[in-house]
């Protein structure tokens, strides 16, 4: 059996990749396989709308907010915020901790905003991430974007900043994991990949008084009766349309549904699902602090639950690590092409057991090269 730590797509519970065996061929009765389903029959439109009130259940939101499930991942999401939310010359805040949100800002400077980087860390490599009290935003800049998990750079923000405008949240790498901050921003996204799916589909939790927003950019500049976005990228669109305005990505919907079955279900919500990734990481940490042969990358006080990086003392111990790791069944230990090193990525579908036979493959890799330690 291999078990997997890569840090998306990752690995699924078991009980839910039994259910979409079970599935494959007759989803409810229906004589056929969920993908096979036109998008516009009773079972797959009941099937989006039941996603989007487990979702809410979870978050622990009600119906001032606005569930979506749309295409094109995160980064398409690094387009539609500003694209929705702000026109050309408007300012917009970010903060950069990190490889993708440094994707999310200069995406919104190609759309000609003009973007200010209100916080960063990209002082210290980014392996740790400002402190939220001491986040300033413009008065007047339309929101303020951040990604409250850094998934290359193993960061995590704890809390959110008050910022005093609108704050939209990366969250695809740990959304769904941990209680949702319902009070803390007001459209939160994340890909389905990590925690809550398989790719194809990315969850969109918006207030409604967000969307009431977009009318203000509603034309462009100078060409009244233009608009300012295409239909399809226009989260008004997809909230009209119960996020099946064009064929939507059935089976990544059906997965994620089953998804947040499992984590209302048998895990018994997000407060609990919270403690279990709480526990894996912290095991985990503390063998890599008590252990002289790894070394964690990320600073205590913004370590992610989520992904854990860390290194070896040489170049040629990670490369063994890796090659080693693999043949004895362990997946997606290497870290981002950007960075290197070594990540662990600890996402729901990963079991506490899990880690605890990664924790004993590391101790007896250590002892089998103790040798190898970092010098000061």
């Amino acid at each position: 059996m291999v078990l997997n730590f890569y840090a998306g797509p990752t690995a699924l519970p078991a009980p839910v990749v039994e259910q979409i065996h079970a599935d494959l061929t007759n989803f409810q009765g229906t004589g056929m396989g969920v993908m096979e389903i036109s998008h516009r029959a009773p079972e797959i439109e009941f099937l989006i709308a039941d996603a989007a009130e487990r979702t809410r259940g979870l978050l622990g939101v009600g119906r001032d907010w606005e569930v979506l499930f749309v295409q094109g991942g995160g980064s398409l999401q690094f387009c539609m915020v500003p694209v929705n939310f702000s026109g050309p010359g408007d300012r917009v805040d970010y903060l950069d901790t990190g490889y993708w949100a440094r994707k999310s800002i200069a995406e919104a400077r190609t759309l000609g905003r003009d973007v200010a980087v209100v916080a960063s860390s990209a002082d210290r490599d980014y392996r740790y991430v400002p402190v939220a009290a001491a986040i300033r935003a413009r008065p007047d800049a339309r929101y303020l974007h951040l990604v409250t998990n850094n998934t290359v750079e193993g960061t995590q923000l704890r809390r959110l900043p008050q910022s005093g405008i609108p704050v939209v949240a990366d969250m695809s790498s740990d959304l769904m994991t941990d209680v949702f901050d319902g009070c803390g921003c007001d459209l939160a996204y994340a890909h389905a990949q990590k925690n809550i799916g398989i790719a194809g589909v990315t969850m969109v939790a918006v207030r409604k008084s967000m969307l009431e927003r977009i009318g203000g950019h509603s034309e462009l500049p100078g060409q009244p009766g233009r608009p300012a976005r295409p239909a399809i990228l226009d989260y008004r669109t997809h909230a009209a349309h119960r996020s099946n305005y064009h064929t939507p990505p059935v089976f990544s919907l059906y997965v994620t549904w089953l998804m947040l079955g499992w984590l209302a279900g048998e895990i018994g919500g997000l407060a609990e699902m919270g403690a279990i990734n709480r526990r894996k990481a912290a095991a985990l940490y503390e063998f890599l602090d008590e252990t002289p042969f790894y070394r964690a990358l990320a600073e205590r006080d913004s370590r992610s639950v989520m992904n854990v990086t860390f290194t070896l003392p040489t170049t040629e111990l990670i490369r063994q690590f890796l090659d080693e790791s693999g043949k004895a069944g362990f997946a997606g230990l290497a870290g981002h092409r950007s960075v290197g090193g070594c990540r662990a990525s600890l996402f729901n579908g990963v079991t506490e057991d899990m880690v605890a036979r990664l924790l004993d493959f590391m101790h007896g890799f250590a002892r089998r090269n103790q040798g190898g330690t970092f010098n000061g």
